[in-house]
């Protein structure tokens, strides 16, 4: 039994059962035993392997993206260009390279930026990009950013963080909570709390006992927060995630430790944890602040970005065993059986910036106030900027 399940059943034991939202964060983020907080979990040597981990390409194809972005929005100087759950690093590193690669006066005059709540990850972080000359700097949350147009990533972001469940029973949707079996070992079971009805698809009425369905609070707070933030200065942003288009039922929680799924109550704290995006739900937060948004497959985004050109160019220079190790990273990103279909790509899209007199005649005339600040999340948001 691992450090942290010990002190999930104690928890469980004094104070009931916890609800799924709960026992995901202290799994990912507890800070003395946390998943994140206490290992290294990206590459082959690692739990998983993320889209800039396959290639370099999909780094360059992300930046290629916010620079077409920037110049929709008039080119503006100073601009802040931010990854939001950096992992490694290694997505910041592809972007600058390829940025500086477009345009020098770019990376010279924007401020680049990690949004990361990890001491372990930002220490690797820094060790990644040691010798890059751009102005870079570290945020636990988007509120400490600068007050300027933002472009921001969050590649395979919203899938960690934490989400609740719900389940079809005899009495009604009730929610899944984790607590203790007759021999004290984790286990699910529906508990007393319910989901509003008005959260539920359409054909909820129709699902058969023992269906799942998962709401995500936390997500719609961090989305909120981004899109406040690039609502109120300009700007774009670019998440790529695994998930659905149209919300639906199914249990889409899941555990993965080496490269393997496993029980997701088995090793708490030692396997990484995560569920689908509800790709729709994030959309409808981005609209409700009055931005565009659109959304496609992850495959569909990379070649219309170039992908195939990128590779061709890429192995035009390169031997024959590097050019079949490109040819099985476009497949990877981009194929239909692999990440092309089941990731998708939620952007905010750019729109032209707005002088003071524009916005001024655009704003409603009785405007009661801003939009409410948000409670953070553990994946290190909190109110905009």
């Amino acid at each position: 039994m691992t450090r942290l399940k010990t002190r999930i059943v104690d928890l469980i034991g004094a104070l009931g059962p916890l609800p799924v939202n709960e026992y995901m964060a202290l799994c990912l983020f507890d800070p003395s035993d946390g998943y994140y907080t206490t290992r290294e979990p990206f590459g082959a040597e690692g739990d998983f392997v993320t889209a800039p981990e396959i290639s370099q390409m999909f780094g360059e194809l992300v930046a290629v993206w916010l620079y077409q972005a920037w110049s929709a929005i008039g080119r503006p100087l100073p601009v802040t260009i931010a990854e939001i759950g950096p992992g490694r690093g290694t997505l910041m590193k592809d972007m600058l390279r390829t940025l500086a690669r477009l345009d020098p006066a770019l990376t010279k005059g924007a401020s680049f930026a990690l949004i990361e709540t990890s001491p372990r990850l930002i220490e690797i972080q820094k060790q990644t990009l040691a010798g890059n000359s751009a102005d870079m700097g570290w945020h636990e949350t988007i509120a400490t950013l600068p007050q300027a147009p933002l472009l921001i990533v969050g590649n395979e972001l919203f899938d960690a963080v934490p989400i609740r469940q719900f389940i079809r029973t005899g009495a009604g949707w009730r929610e899944r909570m984790i607590g203790l079996d007759v021999s004290d070992e984790l286990s699910f079971f529906a508990g007393a709390s319910s989901v509003e009805a008005t959260l539920l698809p359409d054909n909820a009425a129709e699902a058969p006992q023992g269906s799942i369905f998962e709401v995500a609070p936390a997500r719609a707070a961090l989305m909120a927060a981004i899109a406040e933030c690039i609502a109120g200065h300009g700007g774009a942003g670019l998440f790529p995630d695994y998930g659905h288009l149209q919300p639906g039922f199914g249990d889409t929680l899941q555990a993965v430790r080496k490269h393997a799924p496993e029980d997701v109550l088995a090793n708490p704290g030692e396997a990484d944890l995560t569920a689908h995006v509800d790709f729709a739900a994030l959309a409808a937060v981005v609209q409700a602040h009055g931005l565009d948004v659109e959304l496609t497959t992850q495959g569909d985004f990379l070649l219309s970005m170039g992908l195939l050109e990128r590779a061709g160019l890429l192995g035009s220079q390169a031997s024959e065993r590097s050019r079949q190790t490109i040819a099985d990273a476009v497949e990877r990103l981009a194929g239909p059986d692999a990440m092309g279909t089941l990731f998708k790509v939620l952007k905010i899209l750019p729109q032209a910036r707005l002088t003071v007199r524009d916005r001024l005649q655009a704003a409603p005339p009785h405007r009661q106030g801003r939009s409410p600040r948000h409670d953070r999340t553990s994946a290190g948001d909190s109110a905009a900027c």
